[in-house]
């Protein structure tokens, strides 16, 4: 799923808006006490919010560059590897 493919509110969220409503709904998922709809509800959005902190988290990733020093002692920054 890409960003584009997510609702705009859940897109607009910086990974710490996203991570700390994520873990409001888990808490409200947890008590029990949410009605089965309202309960569906809220499971389908934190798998929404949960896709969006996984994409802002690979975008990181692919930006972090991994610095590597030759035998001869230079340095060099490469791109992260993503596996």
């Amino acid at each position: 799923m890409t960003e584009t493919t997510l609702p705009a509110d859940i897109s607009a969220l910086s990974f710490e808006d996203a991570l700390a409503e994520l873990e409001r709904i888990v808490r409200q998922l947890e008590e029990g006490r949410a009605k089965l709809d309202d309960a569906i509800q809220f499971y389908e959005r934190g798998t929404l919010l949960k896709r969006h902190c996984e994409l802002k988290l690979r975008e990181a990733q692919a930006k972090v560059d991994r610095i590597a020093i030759a035998a001869d002692g230079s340095i060099t920054a490469e791109p992260a590897r993503l596996d």
